[in-house]
């Protein structure tokens, strides 16, 4: 089988096509033959060397495939099962803990940039039977951020208004999943051309950034005040976060593309009696939830370009360029 392993010391030019022999399930076990993977921001930092990992580690946190073998003692799975990965393969349920924020695929332990993996079935939940193994593929890390912002960790109401940053994965998820809550949704981006696509996704009103500064302000004019605000910038786009929201609204803090430090207009926020939530991806019950839900909607992710397995330092340049609009995803057929 083919695999990417990240070589020392580390860089997008650092990304190795090799060679490798597959490993027959021991118990408790599957062996998955990985027919996709997509890309995340964590993805990211861990192929350009920005999260440290150990010589030889096979990057990517998602995948998708077929079940091929199956190890003793596992009852959920059978060959032939069609799966996608989990996030964090030991948080099963419940709150997070530390030790179920361990054994994430592609950084703790080696991921999906490989043609087969043999790992825990904790590992892998069904996948959405009306999806690709393509489209599975963008569900582990992105939708479940978002589902877990939106659904899991917010009481939201039909017609309740949500502000969405940016044109990347978690942010077309979570107003994909607004609309199918019945909420309204507010988007922003400084690309006239991907503001006209976030209308054609059901974008109830768009700002264009670059040309309104202060558009957490302009946000809270345009609606009332939102109801939620998923937060993927950080420190740049904090400020303007809370001055979108309502009284008693919320930000779910997911991403930090701007920085992991700066200032928060504390004043303003408790003004506003706001709640501030981590999120960090979700729990294997969560990503049941999700996938009934997703079944049940029909919903299908925003794919922008596939790369081949070989092409990964090219698929992630592409991701640095900030050119997309959804998911880039990974053919390992």
């Amino acid at each position: 089988m083919q695999c990417i392993q990240i070589t020392k010391p580390g860089g997008l030019d650092q990304l190795k096509l090799c060679e490798a022999s597959s490993r027959a399930p021991q118990a408790g076990e599957l062996q998955v033959r990985v027919h996709a993977s997509s890309l995340n921001f964590h993805d990211y930092l861990v192929a350009a060397g920005l999260l440290p990992v150990g010589e030889g580690r096979i990057p990517m946190s998602d995948g998708a495939g077929e079940v091929v073998a199956v190890g003793e003692g596992v009852s959920d799975f059978a060959v032939g099962d069609r799966v996608m990965s989990c996030f964090f393969p030991n948080w099963q349920e419940g709150e997070a803990t530390l030790e179920g924020l361990l054994g994430v695929p592609g950084d703790h332990e080696d991921g999906f940039a490989s043609q087969s993996v043999t790992m825990s079935a904790k590992g892998f939940s069904p996948m959405p039977r009306h999806m690709s193994f393509a489209e599975a593929a963008t569900l582990p890390c992105a939708a479940l951020t978002a589902w877990r912002a939106l659904v899991e960790e917010t009481n939201l109401r039909s017609g309740d208004w949500v502000l969405v940053q940016g044109t990347g994965g978690v942010s077309i998820f979570a107003l994909q999943i607004a609309k199918h809550l019945g909420c309204k949704v507010i988007a922003t981006s400084s690309s006239e051309a991907k503001l006209e696509k976030l209308r054609a996704l059901g974008a109830d009103e768009v700002i264009n950034y670059r040309e309104e500064p202060e558009w957490g302000r302009l946000a809270s004019e345009m609606t009332g005040g939102v109801s939620l605000v998923v937060e993927v910038g950080g420190p740049g786009t904090v400020t303007q976060s809370v001055r979108a929201l309502r009284i008693g609204g919320t930000i779910s803090m997911i991403g930090v593309l701007t920085g992991i430090s700066g200032d928060v207009p504390l004043a303003e926020f408790f003004q506003r009696n706001a709640v501030m939530s981590g999120i960090t991806v979700g729990s294997h019950l969560h990503q049941a939830n999700m996938v009934k839900a997703f079944e049940e909607w029909e919903l299908k992710p925003v794919l922008d370009r596939s790369f081949e397995l070989a092409q990964l330092g090219d698929a992630f340049r592409y991701q640095e360029s900030g050119q997309h609009f959804g998911k880039i995803v990974l053919n390992l057929n």
